[in-house]
């Protein structure tokens, strides 16, 4: 019995396959452990019955809040999927924060069965984030399709998001099927839209399929659309096993879950394969494809796209852009992904040094689900042991802060964000030290000194700035004030204008948008794309409390606006810093230069409040011995910023 009773606990209960799913919602465990018993309970499917010529793979693509997950929903329902529910709301955002802010994230993927003109098709559809953060998603996702829906909608038109990802799609060279969504609104004007898809993308009109996908209106259109015009993937499964590993997911139960796309041959529970990026062989435990919820299948053939488990552990092992094939069958890896290139640098601590472990192993479950996060070690003085991790944009950051919290249920200090500035060197000794001329700082506090440096580089981005012609006025100051240089204007019809500037990338990256939507009554819309790196007039600038710097708040900025940010710390400074029993000089200094000065004033006890007439001497000689006393306290006394200054100083964006 004993015996019994601990191999229970070491294996956990066998519990029967069909009711063990509802039996976990009932024990309160989580959904990965229903989902690891519901998927052992169904039927495995048999995908031999799907030839390649049968088979379509695309994407859905399109600016934020253009009705993309809504279009995949009702995709789902038509050809049976998923059930007709009211409930069928983003279906495939399973993510909290994509649910809480209403947009996606991850990009995820469904296979849909279809039968048309007597012909069973496999649909294998990918639903694809719309904001500028996430590009890197839709890349990627790109990569394991032959077409895409470009979904514009009928009253906003097309946006800067719409152009990135047309282009995305273009040079990958994808069949577009275009799509002009939300036809059931009001002010929708599907004519003026169909227009600027001619103008700007060469697609005639006659193309276009107006649809509305909340009520359902020519949604069937589009499928068919997908089946005549996409063609089937050029791979057979006669050729040795060639998979790219185009996403992934940690299950804390099995694993890693691999999301792959077969580019040749075909893969079974049993295979030893092995990954030509780590060299490590591994034997094929689940193979499936998703319905959106994980189905077994027996096999997965040339052309199909579905999920892979292999007792992958280690959160490295599943390398985004990987090629496995079979053991002692090697293959040509295929071309894999253009690593994501981090824009924005910010430092996460603990709020508490206890939790360092904890967070550690968060970080690296995380990143394996969002890989385009790059992460380096990193310690302050103030803030303790933490890391310094690359995002690719301000909402990125947000996004993956938030998932910590809900996911992993932990909370950290994130710093001011920062972007990668280039240092060429002239120092010999430096260039020795660092084995090259020319280094990346990602750090302010590690900037080098003006002395031994010949030029300063600056990270740029090209941006694309959709808005209605009214704004033109206000935006052309604000990117001016930013000092951005413009391009390009063109007029996509008489209301709708698209600028293209050049933009210091540290500029936009903390409150460009919001100045813009604000300045556009929420109208413009924004994107940008890498441009390389430019010289630029940097300088570092220090913060010093009583002639001390203090490291965490060091910054790098532009000479033209030191001033203005110094002034603006040290009044920031001053409000949060605790008084003291002597005076704080609060400075912003560049160099030995102090360009910003703020006096914090001491605590001073009333010494003159016994003397009640009598002389004045008297008076003076108290206050002189007082002045003194300060004077001396002054040159031993530390200023110590305390932890939560800290945070409420980092935390806080610039006033607007």
């Amino acid at each position: 019995m004993a015996l019994a009773g601990r191999a229970a606990l070491r294996w956990g209960p066998r519990l029967p396959s069909p009711s063990a799913a509802p039996l976990c919602r009932a024990a309160g465990l989580p959904a990965a452990c229903e989902r690891r018993y519901s998927s052992r309970g169904k039927e495995k499917l048999d995908m031999s019955t799907y030839p390649v010529e049968s088979i379509r793979n695309f994407s859905i693509i399109a600016h934020v809040d253009h009705g993309k997950s809504t279009l995949a929903d009702r995709l789902l329902e038509i050809t049976g999927t998923i059930s007709k529910t009211d409930r069928n709301k983003q279906v495939l955002d399973k993510l909290q924060v994509e649910r809480e802010r209403g947009i996606t994230v991850k990009a995820q993927s469904a296979s849909l069965f279809y039968n048309h003109e007597g012909i069973n098709y496999l649909l294998n559809l990918i639903d694809t984030p719309g904001h500028v953060d996430f590009s890197y998603e839709v890349s990627r996702s790109l990569s394991a399709c032959q077409g895409v829906i470009l979904v514009v909608d009928a009253n906003e038109g097309i946006q800067a998001q719409t152009v990135a990802n047309f282009y995305l799609a273009f040079e990958a060279q994808l069949s577009i099927i275009p799509v002009i969504n939300k036809i059931d609104l009001k002010n929708a004007d599907p004519e003026r839209v169909e227009k600027q898809i001619e103008k700007l993308f060469d697609i005639p009109t006659d193309e276009c399929i107006r649809i509305s996908a909340k009520q359902g209106t020519n949604v069937e259109k589009v499928l068919q659309k997908v089946i005549e015009k996409i063609p089937p993937p050029q791979c057979t499964p006669a050729d040795p096993l060639k998979a790219l590993v185009f996403d992934s997911t940690f299950d804390h139960y099995r694993g890693v879950v691999a999301n792959i796309a077969l580019f040749g041959g075909e893969i079974a529970k049993g295979h030893k394969i092995m990954s030509a990026h780590t060299k490590k062989r591994y034997e094929v435990n689940e193979v499936g494809i998703l319905t959106p919820d994980e189905q077994p299948t027996h096999k997965l053939y040339a052309g199909q796209v579905g999920y892979l488990i292999a007792g992958m552990k280690e959160v490295a092992e599943a390398q985004i852009g990987d090629t496995l094939f079979l053991y002692k069958q090697p293959v040509e890896p295929l071309p894999g992904f253009k690593s994501a290139k981090p824009m924005v640098f910010a430092g996460m601590y603990p709020i508490d040094q206890t939790e360092y472990n904890n967070l550690k192993s968060a970080l690296e479950r995380l990143t394996l689900n969002d890989s385009s996060v790059t992460v380096h070690r990193d310690s302050s003085l103030a803030l303790g042991a933490g890391w310094r991790l690359g995002f690719l944009g301000l909402l990125h950051m947000e996004v993956f802060n938030q998932r910590l919290e809900q996911e992993y249920n932990m909370s950290v200090i994130l710093t001011a964000p920062t972007v990668p500035y280039k240092v060429v060197l002239s120092s010999a000794k430096l260039i020795k030290e660092y084995g090259k001329d020319q280094i990346t700082i990602i750090n302010p506090a590690q900037f080098p000194d003006k002395l031994s440096v010949s030029e300063y580089l600056e990270p740029t981005v090209l941006g694309t700035i959709v808005t209605p012609h009214e704004y033109i006025g206000k935006i052309i100051t604000l990117c001016q004030d930013r000092r951005a240089v413009q391009k390009d204007m063109l007029y996509i019809d008489e209301n709708r204008v698209m600028l293209k500037y050049l933009f210091p990338l540290n500029e936009i990256v903390l409150d460009f948008y919001d100045a813009l939507k604000s300045l556009s009554s929420g109208y413009a819309s924004f994107d940008y794309e890498d441009a390389g790196y430019q010289s630029a007039d940097l300088i570092k600038m220090d913060i010093l409390l009583n002639g001390n710097p203090v490291e965490e708040l060091a910054t790098v900025i532009h000479k033209d606006k030191a001033h203005a940010a110094g002034k603006l710390l040290c009044e920031r400074l001053k409000e949060t810093i605790p008084r003291q029993l002597f005076e704080i000089a609060i400075q912003a200094a560049i160099g030995k230069k102090i360009i910003a000065r703020e006096t914090l004033k001491a605590y001073r006890k009333n010494v003159v409040a016994k003397c009640y007439g009598g002389d004045i001497t008297r008076r003076m000689k108290l206050l002189k011995r007082q002045a003194e006393g300060k004077r001396l306290m002054r040159k031993i006394g530390n200023v110590e910023v305390p932890r939560d200054a800290f945070i409420r100083i980092l935390k806080r964006e610039p006033d607007k």
